[in-house]
């Protein structure tokens, strides 16, 4: 007689990826594990691990856009942007323009220069830019440091939504106010170009646009996306959203030290040392 043994249920994908989280180690991707895990499957495990987040004390402090960044679609396979939730674990506001970042709590970590947007009132959805840009009060340069918890960097896109779409942490700079940086914001954060520089070789330069356009094009496209599911809730006052990065992921090791120059748009560059 032949067993049919049942296939996960999403609870048990919700642990096995937190327990993976905690533990800093890999597992196989649930697309291998799994026939027919698709992406809603994938932020409904997501929102399970939330909701355990938010049980064991940690404070929802806003979102990440992953894969905003064309560039990096055919590298991994994803062909959309996803999103996850960011917490006040996970969010370091940087001091000084220059933090030391330890390395042992990510599993094959990169590093991604971002843009950063401080919301003062909730973004209605189909906005056009002009309405977005009013309901920000801040904007900051970051960097976001990923991680992937499947082997080699290889999976897709489902795997990476139930991942935390691959967060780790994310160092944010001085937040720059939004009537300080007028009237030329809208148009600059499309145009402004940042140079990523290890140990003092540029090793990519990004753009404004790089994020499906503008940062302000990344944000309507995830206030669209977060109407569209159930579960999500909308964007509120008081969150941040990290945009996606203006470069490609850059894999990052203990010794060095990797900085960003930021022309035509008035953001400071940012510096992070990297240590075990």
């Amino acid at each position: 007689m032949t067993m049919t043994i049942a296939p996960p249920s999403l609870d048990a994908l919700a642990r096995q990826i937190q327990a993976a989280q905690d533990a800093t180690r890999q597992i196989e991707p649930f697309t291998s594990q799994l026939d027919g895990f698709d992406v809603p499957a994938a932020y409904a495990v997501a929102q399970l691990v939330h909701e355990a987040r938010l049980r064991e004390g940690a404070r929802a402090v806003g979102r990440k856009i992953g894969f905003t960044n064309p560039d990096m679609w055919s590298l991994y396979g994803v062909r959309d942007p996803v999103w996850a939730h960011v917490y006040d674990r996970t969010v370091v506001h940087v001091a000084g323009r220059r933090h030391v970042c330890r390395l042992a709590p990510f599993t094959e970590p990169k590093i991604e220069p971002e843009i950063v947007l401080h919301f003062h009132r909730t973004p209605p959805v189909d906005a056009d830019p002009a309405a977005l840009l009013a309901c920000i009060d801040w904007v900051a340069h970051a960097f976001e440091i990923v991680q992937s918890h499947f082997p080699g960097w290889k999976f897709r896109a489902a795997d990476t939504v139930a991942d935390a779409a691959l967060h780790g942490a994310l160092l944010v700079g001085e937040p720059q106010s939004v009537a300080r940086l007028q009237p030329s914001l809208r148009a600059a954060l499309a145009a402004f170009s940042v140079e990523l520089v290890c140990d003092g070789a540029v090793r990519e330069v990004g753009v404004g646009a790089n994020v499906l356009g503008s940062p302000l094009a990344a944000l309507a496209h995830l206030v669209g996306v977060l109407a569209r599911q159930p579960q999500a809730l909308p964007l509120q006052a008081g969150e941040l959203v990290t945009t996606g990065t203006l470069t490609t992921a850059q894999p990052v090791r203990a010794g060095q030290t990797w900085h960003t120059v930021l022309r035509g748009i008035d953001l400071p560059g940012l510096a992070v040392e990297f240590v075990d």
